[in-house]
């Protein structure tokens, strides 16, 4: 199951410059990028995420692993047991760095989320859905990190 993650995250990070789908079924490759740029629109006078967010980022929740990827102001998010990746945007909104994602099985767990805090290793965000806070562990090179966080308690 690692070895499948690292392979999606790698492909996602491999097709975040082009417009293609990163994950999504073959039979409709636009319709990820249609609603990356519908969040993007919707979240107002967003500018890209700063530096320090961009990248592939890691975390567990309820036995499942999380994996959330930024490249400039598109954000993407995969979920184990889940057929679908949720993608939007990320980017600075009145001085906070936001996400703004979109599932297409309709799960608002994860719509909206502010970085709490962000350094080299880690980053921690908060989820407007039921998901709450959450600790993110930094993937380098496409490899998953050796300890992977949990979610954070309130």
């Amino acid at each position: 199951m690692a070895a499948g993650l690292v392979g999606a995250l790698a492909a996602l990070t491999a097709c975040s410059g082009g417009g293609g789908g990163g994950g999504e079924k073959t039979t409709a490759p636009t319709k990820p990028s249609a609603t990356a740029s519908a969040s993007s629109s919707a979240s107002g006078a967003a500018t890209g995420a700063s530096g320090k967010v961009q990248g592939s980022w890691i975390t567990t929740s309820g036995g499942k692993i999380v994996a959330l990827v930024i490249t400039g102001k598109k954000a993407g998010l995969f979920v184990t047991g889940r057929k679908a990746w949720c993608q939007g945007a990320a980017g600075e909104e009145s001085g906070m760095q936001m996400i703004h994602l979109t599932c297409p099985d309709g799960n608002k767990d994860r719509a909206t989320g502010m970085v709490d805090s962000v350094n080299a290793k880690s980053m921690t965000v908060s989820w407007s859905g039921k998901t709450g806070k959450e600790t993110y562990t930094k993937a380098e090179g496409g490899k998953l990190p050796s300890a992977l966080p949990t979610k954070a308690k309130h």
